[in-house]
């Protein structure tokens, strides 16, 4: 397969993580924690690709349920208290912690997990793939917490709200 392919499929991993990251920018982040996020989440998408390839077909057969019930609820409990913090009365600005970090690069990163499990057969430098799918995932990380920002300023706290029921859709979503 061609580099020019293994983008694509770089940017088609980023699509998620892309749509995720509008809704956490409504949460108007600042910028040392958009920065935090964006790395999280190449990181993230570096690594899982490689541990898809390591271990991946094995830990797939012994889960009872699909990757993506799992991906359903971190995006659920995500959005619900999302929508919960959008009925607060406090600051501006939304302080999170780093557990909520690694629980949303693992999210939407698990998609390039499954790729991992592939990859060998998909590309021959799986490094360089890998870096590809981290660098993608960050950028669109980044324009997703930028505009969902924008966002937030224009529309108030509801962009909040909507953020997290956007994030609950996307869960549904990985369920069918």
């Amino acid at each position: 397969m061609s580099l020019f392919m293994v983008f694509m499929i770089a940017v088609s991993l980023s699509m998620d993580a892309f749509s995720l990251s509008l809704a956490y920018g409504t949460l108007n982040m600042g910028v040392k924690e958009r920065h935090k996020l964006t790395i999280i989440v190449g990181i993230y998408h570096f690594i899982m690709p490689i541990i898809g390839m390591l271990i991946g077909n094995n830990i797939v057969k012994f889960l009872p349920f699909s990757p993506d019930v799992l991906v359903f609820i971190v995006l659920f409990f995500i959005g619900v208290e999302m929508m919960y913090e959008s009925f607060k009365e406090e600051s501006a600005t939304a302080i999170m912690k780093f557990s909520d970090y690694l629980l949303f690069g693992f999210a939407v990163s698990l998609d390039s997990f499954s790729v991992g499990i592939g990859l060998n057969a998909i590309y021959s430098k799986p490094f360089v793939a890998c870096l590809l799918f981290s660098v993608s995932s960050a950028i669109f990380t980044h324009f997703g917490l930028l505009v969902g920002t924008k966002i937030n300023r224009v529309v108030g706290k509801i962009s909040t709200f909507f953020g997290g029921l956007s994030l609950i859709m996307i869960g549904i979503h990985y369920l069918f």
